[in-house]
């Protein structure tokens, strides 16, 4: 294992391990001219007017600490963003025109879940303090999502994951994109809908439908028979925006620094966040949120990790001003 360690500050929770900052990302080299790639990394942007809309929320599940609350009115600028993640396929289209290498290649390991892992790979690998279902594993990267003997080919339309915020900024530099703000992500997750637990409504499961990909089980343990995991970018139903995978799946990167009561007295119009920070804002939850122990897949809901961090349930998707 690298000597890079998991560090004992950085929240460790279900949601997300993280490391303290170490180094800071090299930008990824930009080509000389833009390519056909780094275009067809803008295919399929959904043009949204902005305008306000009811931002945060109030919901028992809610924590605290996450600063969720108040609802407030917010009102967002025209932009685009991305029907669905940014997924392995793409990924390596940048890798491989630029070079990157990420922050989890650079560091040596990363955060793994560990009913994902192998035998052989739990056996040399390190848990997380306090949330022994999170393992350092050297190896990992969004090449091999689970360490060691995974291979990101056979997931090539599942979301990218071990990538750290500067690689998601290294991939939007590279495709003329940026990552949303939290404003717009929240905005563009209702999909039109106010004061939702869900982009779709209220109820979880209407009709019994599955809407979104979330543990199956009680959380860490998986239900008899359950394939937990990612799911690929555009396997649900999208939200009134034409947006997949908005909530569960995996969390997603925004631009903003995070704070849990900045919004509070902050702007309200086109916010951007605090002015700076230890953490960026994540959204949406992931594959490993659950009622049991934490269901951050709520819209409103909100997380962070240290912007060197990587883990097997983080990704992002790609905005870009109109």
């Amino acid at each position: 294992m690298s000597d890079a360690r998991p560090s004992g500050d950085p929240r460790p929770s279900c949601c997300t391990p993280g490391r303290s900052t170490l180094a800071l990302a090299s930008p990824a080299p930009r080509p000389a001219a833009e390519s056909p790639a780094a275009r067809r990394a803008r295919r399929g942007l959904v043009a949204l007017p902005g305008g306000a809309f009811l931002m945060g929320g109030d919901d028992p599940d809610g924590i605290a600490a996450d600063g969720e609350g108040p609802v407030r009115e917010v009102t967002v600028r025209p932009f685009e963003i991305s029907r669905a993640t940014v997924s392995n396929a793409e990924f390596a289209s940048f890798v491989k025109e630029t070079g990157h290498v990420t922050e989890a290649e650079r560091f040596g390991f990363s955060f793994v879940f560990d009913g994902f892992l192998t035998a052989e790979v739990r056996s040399v690998s390190e848990a997380v303090p306090g949330t022994p279902w999170w393992r350092a594993v050297a190896g990992a990267t969004w090449r091999a999502p689970s360490g060691p003997g995974s291979d990101f080919r056979a997931l090539q339309q599942h979301p990218v994951t071990q990538v750290s915020w500067h690689d998601a900024a290294a991939y939007c530099a590279w495709s003329g994109t940026r990552l949303p703000t939290e404003a717009e992500w929240e905005y563009a997750a209702r999909g039109g809908l106010e004061r939702k637990r869900y982009p779709w409504g209220d109820e979880l499961a209407p009709r019994g439908r599955e809407m979104l990909t979330i543990w199956q089980g009680d959380f860490p343990r998986a239900a008899p028979g359950a394939r937990n995991g990612t799911s690929p970018v555009r396997s649900h139903r999208p939200n009134g925006f034409g947006l997949h995978h908005t909530v569960g799946n995996v969390w997603e990167w925004c631009a903003d620094w995070f704070s849990p009561d900045h919004h509070r007295t902050g702007p309200r119009e086109a916010p951007t966040g605090p002015p700076a920070g230890t953490a960026r804002v994540m959204r949406g939850g992931s594959h490993l949120c659950h009622v049991s122990y934490c269901n951050r897949y709520r819209v409103a809901a909100r997380s962070s990790n240290t912007p060197d961090s990587s883990t097997g349930n983080i990704g992002f998707r790609v905005a870009r001003s109109r």
